[in-house]
């Protein structure tokens, strides 16, 4: 089988012979190493923090619509420009960055597979120099929230035996650990996960090179290992929803399910939240 959407995924190789179309298409790079970008880029390309460019700063939520305009306002994209996402840990933040794009109705938005690791690897050109855009007028809209689960869903998703996928590790999955491993501990209160979940690893749906797995493979991995069906309302969640965007995006766009959220409160959220039911262990 084929990807759902293959269009939505750009080889390296594409990427460079695209270096030089600077006015249809921005290249975007997000890490969660947040001194990647200084140290060397794909020429062009312009940085998107997840923290400072793409959080509110005093509540926790995302920009609103304008500050989203004035962002891409100031990176010289425009609503029709096409924006390439690529960045470390095989694209997680890169996917998040993307679905945010998608939260505000960005119509043109693709992921570089393979990602910085792949860039490299195959010893393309980098550059330290920052690039500076012609500013754009760029129209904000409001947010797609069929793409966005919020806590009042998830519990109804819950009641309903609604299908839920966590993508953390199986040690936070299983309450061992409340965080990743080599990570910090980041506020939840209790380990364990939301009940009824089925654990899938984010990390499974990509190869050694950071590219994604095949249709095929990753069919066998959700719809024949945790049975999820592509026409019913799936809602993946992880620790702040960064993960979790990586699996919506294979959902969505690689396998085509039609009604995929993202439950970015995740585990911070629902860890610490009084009176919600927590299940432990590994099934």
């Amino acid at each position: 089988m084929n990807y759902a959407y293959p269009d939505v995924l750009v080889s390296t190789a594409d990427v460079a012979a695209m270096l030089h179309d600077t006015k249809n298409i921005r290249i975007i790079e997000s890490n969660e190493d947040v001194l990647l970008y200084s140290t060397g880029h794909i020429p062009g390309a312009v940085r998107i923090d997840w923290v400072n460019d793409l959080q509110d700063q005093t509540v926790r939520d995302y920009i609103g619509k304008e500050q989203f305009a004035e962002l891409c306002s100031e990176k010289g994209i425009t609503n029709e420009t096409t924006v390439i996402f690529y960045g470390d840990k095989s694209n997680w933040w890169a996917c998040y960055a993307l679905w945010v794009f998608k939260l505000y109705g960005h119509t043109n938005c693709k992921i570089m597979d393979g990602g910085r690791a792949k860039w490299i690897a195959e010893n393309r050109d980098l550059t330290k120099a920052i690039p500076v855009y012609e500013r754009t007028q760029y129209t904000p809209t409001e947010r797609n929230m069929n793409i966005r689960a919020l806590l009042p869903q998830v519990l109804q998703h819950t009641q309903a035996h609604g299908a839920m996928v966590d993508v953390r590790s199986p040690q936070e999955y299983s309450g061992e650990t409340l965080h990743m491993p080599d990570y910090p501990q980041e506020g939840a209160l209790r380990g364990g996960h939301i009940p009824g979940a089925s654990s899938m690893p984010w990390s499974r749906a990509v190869k050694e090179d950071a590219t994604f797995k095949s249709a095929d493979e990753l069919h066998a991995l959700y719809v024949e290992g945790l049975g999820l069906n592509p026409n019913n309302e799936t809602i993946a969640y992880c620790r702040i929803g960064e993960r979790s965007s990586h699996t919506w995006f294979v959902l969505t766009y690689l396998l085509g399910f039609t009604n995929v959220k993202n439950y970015d409160g995740s585990w911070t959220e629902w860890g610490n939240v009084v009176g919600l039911p927590i299940e432990k262990g590994n099934g």
